[in-house]
């Protein structure tokens, strides 16, 4: 299993209020996707100048998860599996998620911990 990039997923009821204070410490938005899943959700991920990234989601609570940018989802989801994770349970990302430009699985450990794992589809 291949990480290409790890960093902070904020997902709140209050996305605005998060990118403005993410803004003002110095973070710039790097791209928006909106319509995500079929809960028509947008994100948002961020950069500052040291390189370091985070990604902001409007979502229905308030979670903290890590994203986990990789090669292969397939491979990864398996290697999750294999390590006592699960799928997400919630309607709208118990499945596979496309993007078009990526697919994302979230992923739950036995102890609650959530990673959403993400493979950027390259064209």
């Amino acid at each position: 299993m291949k990480i290409t990039s790890f960093n902070p997923l904020i997902v709140t009821t209050d996305p605005e209020s998060a990118i403005k204070l993410f803004e003002e410490l110095g973070f710039e938005k790097r791209h928006t996707k909106e319509g995500i899943s079929i809960s028509n959700r947008t994100s948002v991920r961020m950069k500052d100048a040291n390189g370091f990234h985070v990604d902001i989601a409007e979502g229905e609570k308030d979670w903290t998860m890590i994203r986990m940018n990789v090669e292969d989802l397939d491979e990864t989801v398996k290697f999750l599996e294999d390590h006592g994770f699960h799928k997400a349970r919630h309607e709208a990302a118990k499945e596979t998620v496309d993007t078009g430009s990526s697919r994302f699985n979230i992923m739950v450990s036995e102890s609650g911990y959530i990673l959403a794992v993400s493979q950027h589809i390259k064209e």
